[in-house]
């Protein structure tokens, strides 16, 4: 609705009171709903708009003066709109952010809000195109399928869905075609929160995995991917249907605004906070461990603290450690460096989580490069033929073969049908 066709909504009535003679306040139209003439000195109430953070059961309300004009509550620029009292209508979760941004300042909150949504749509662009392009490594390299990567590409799957999610929903804020539709709008955020569990559940069985690996003299991975598949998916698929279930029936608003300040997330909330505090175990004692092996090896100290802390700064983002900062509730911020610190902070890191675990597991591993790099050679060597392209062909195939000496892939919930890898172009899907 707009002016024109909210003035043309009561002009029966309009007629009627210029009819009449008497003193009244026009039609006006304040961007979220329609209000008809209203006779001098008197109030007129109708019900809450249906908008994200307001309670359509409560009532908004605007008054008439004795003079004919609508109050303007002492502010200048609604002298010819006037003044609409939403107050009743924002739920107490909105007002809990509305007083925060009214401590930290006049415009703080919003510039802050702004700058971090653009880290956010960087670092989710780079995740998109990191991410995509390390699933297309990982599958297309038929040598490069074992165990530890068919938990890596689980942990990408997950995290390139959050993604995509992300960016559908933060693009859809400005047009909102997707939060005005009935349950289009709960349906993005039922599927961003499953995103989000599988995410961290696949982080926690990374990090069981290395811990596993480190720890166990004898541990055969091979035995438990159909245990960490089932775990890492059908877990997520619970927890989060378990959710959905609870606010369906509690939550009333429209796209269930700020569900995540509610007590039944905590259905979520809990097991992922659970897994990430034992992911922060699992890190220190990987840590102990690797210092333990640097001080009984000849290298200096220095060099010894350098390797530590570097596999402590790897290990971090691997094993969603970083998760914690969202942990903490933004509405107790009282000055806005505190909140635009934790902002800036939190989702950078989660923004460009996908950016980082995509370098680490896949474009700085060894391993991988070796494959596509000797792949690579590989090609250009059968298009210049020759003696040297057959002497690289031979050394690019004993190289195949003893990358793939790996374990072979167990698919996802379902044994390999073939383990056999005997020849290099065998390598490529």
């Amino acid at each position: 609705m707009n002016n024109q066709t909210c003035i043309a909504k009561f002009k029966n009535q309009t007629e009627e009171f210029r009819s009449s003679a008497v003193l009244y306040c026009p039609t006006v139209f304040d961007t979220f709903l329609c209000w008809g003439p209203t006779l001098a000195n008197t109030s007129i109430s109708q019900n809450c708009p249906v908008q994200r953070g307001v309670d359509p059961t409560k009532f908004a309300w605007r008054t008439c003066t004795a003079e004919g004009k609508w109050s303007n509550n002492g502010k200048e620029e609604l002298i010819d709109q006037g003044y609409t009292n939403y107050t009743t209508c924002i739920t107490n979760l909105a007002h809990g952010v509305h007083d925060m941004c009214q401590r930290l300042g006049e415009g703080a909150c919003d510039t802050i809000v702004y700058a971090t949504r653009k880290i956010e749509m960087v670092g989710l662009s780079l995740s998109l195109i990191a991410l995509i392009a390390s699933l297309v490594i990982f599958y297309r390299y038929r040598v490069l399928r074992n165990n530890r990567t068919t938990i890596h590409k689980n942990l990408f799957i997950a995290t390139l869905n959050q993604v995509i999610i992300r960016l559908i929903i933060y693009s859809d804020q400005k047009y909102k075609l997707i939060e005005n539709k009935p349950y289009l709008c709960e349906m993005c955020y039922i599927l961003l929160e499953f995103s989000k569990t599988a995410t961290i559940m696949w982080m926690f069985i990374e990090g069981l995995s290395l811990h596993n690996a480190m720890t166990v003299a004898v541990f055969q991975e091979y035995s438990f991917i159909k245990i960490y598949c089932y775990a890492g998916w059908l877990a997520s698929i619970l927890l989060t249907s378990i959710w959905a279930m609870s606010m369906v029936y509690t939550e009333t608003g429209i796209c269930w605004y700020m569900y995540n300040f509610q007590s039944n997330y905590w259905i979520l909330e809990g097991p992922t906070s659970a897994l990430i505090v034992i992911n922060m175990l699992f890190l220190l004692n990987i840590i102990r461990i690797v210092v333990m092996k640097l001080r009984n090896s000849n290298m200096g100290e220095f060099e010894q603290m350098r390797k530590a802390v570097r596999a402590a700064i790897l290990l971090v983002p691997l094993m969603g450690t970083l998760n914690v900062l969202f942990m903490i509730d933004y509405r107790i911020f009282t000055s806005a460096w505190m909140f635009g610190l934790w902002a800036f902070s939190t989702y950078f890191f989660t923004s460009f989580q996908g950016f980082f675990i995509a370098n680490l597991y896949c474009f700085m591993n060894g391993e991988v490069r070796d494959v596509v790099k000797n792949n690579f050679s590989l090609y250009m060597s059968l298009r210049t033929g020759g003696v040297g392209g057959a002497h690289l062909h031979q050394r690019n195939s004993s190289e195949v073969t003893r990358l793939s000496s790996l374990d072979p892939e167990v698919c996802c919930c379902r044994d390999n049908e073939s383990n056999d890898i005997q020849k290099f172009n065998e390598t490529r899907v």
